[in-house]
């Protein structure tokens, strides 16, 4: 079944939250199980919907979105609508599969680094195969969107740990560790040396600056830190702080957290997201 709009795929994505949250007998099918990825922990959407005033255009979803004007390249996020000749309609599961992991397309050229392959490598296969499958189905949309233009190399950065898919030893850390890889948390929270993530030494320390409509926003420390991090926070409070862009203090946390696709994760994966948090060693 095509997805026609944006109110329709968070309808989809809503309903997947609830079945899991209350332990429907009704099995998760595997485009059911893509579209909860999608729209929830990977935020894809924040990057390949286009923006109207100030809202993502609906009609438009998964057309290609914001343009990265960086230093080393001027790129818009492309259309990942299954449209054959201005998205990946003729791209095959291998493909999408290759450019999602390594971020590389099928004619060879590589995706400037904004799209976070360096955290993908880590999704399983049954997960990579959940997510294309659902891209399958999301509705074609006509879109051409600028080629990119690469001032220098590009190269992946690749997150210790998602080098290779990874297997679930069952435990509620692990759960929560494998879904920060994939939503690539440490992408903004942790800081950077000429381009280069500081994550040996800083991981969650927080500090990158991001610029927007919202004005100019500071990625929190997020690590067990009593007096900079979450140290003193309640497994609550940081939940809420996820879902809903709330902070301890009751103030409203800035964009480009994506609190709308936070929200609709099911309770469990928030739980498991916070037990993983409480593992980072305190940055201060």
């Amino acid at each position: 079944m095509a997805i026609t709009s944006m109110a329709s795929f968070w309808a989809r994505v809503a309903v997947v939250a609830a079945a899991l949250s209350i332990g429907a007998a009704r099995a998760e099918t595997q485009v059911e199980r893509g579209a909860y990825l999608v729209g929830t922990i990977m935020t894809c959407y924040n990057c390949h919907t286009p923006m109207g005033r100030n809202r993502i255009r609906s009609d438009k979803a998964f057309s290609g979105g914001l343009t990265f004007d960086r230093p080393g390249f001027d790129v818009t996020a492309p259309n990942i609508t299954p449209d054959k000749e201005t998205g990946i309609g003729n791209w095959t599961d291998a493909e999408i599969a290759r450019a999602i992991r390594s971020g590389i397309r099928p004619d060879g050229t590589k995706l400037a680094g904004v799209m976070p392959s360096g955290f993908y490598g880590a999704i399983t296969d049954a997960d990579m195969d959940a997510i294309v499958a659902y891209l399958h189905t999301v509705e074609p949309v006509r879109s051409q969107v600028p080629a990119p233009v690469y001032r220098e190399s590009i190269e992946v950065e690749v997150f210790p740990g998602a080098e290779k898919p990874i297997a679930s030893d069952g435990s509620q850390e692990q759960r929560g560790r494998y879904l920060a890889i994939i939503g690539h948390c440490m992408d903004c929270h942790t800081p950077t040396e000429k381009g280069v993530h500081d994550y040996a030494a800083r991981l969650g320390a927080g500090g990158q600056d991001f610029r927007g409509p919202w004005g100019t926003s500071v990625a929190r420390n997020i690590t067990s830190s009593k007096d900079r991090g979450l140290g003193e926070w309640t497994d609550a409070e940081i939940e809420r702080a996820i879902a809903d862009g709330i902070a301890r203090d009751g103030t409203r946390l800035r964009p480009p957290m994506a609190y709308a696709s936070y929200a609709r994760m099911t309770a469990a994966d928030l739980a498991a997201l916070v037990a993983w948090l409480r593992t980072l060693p305190p940055k201060e």
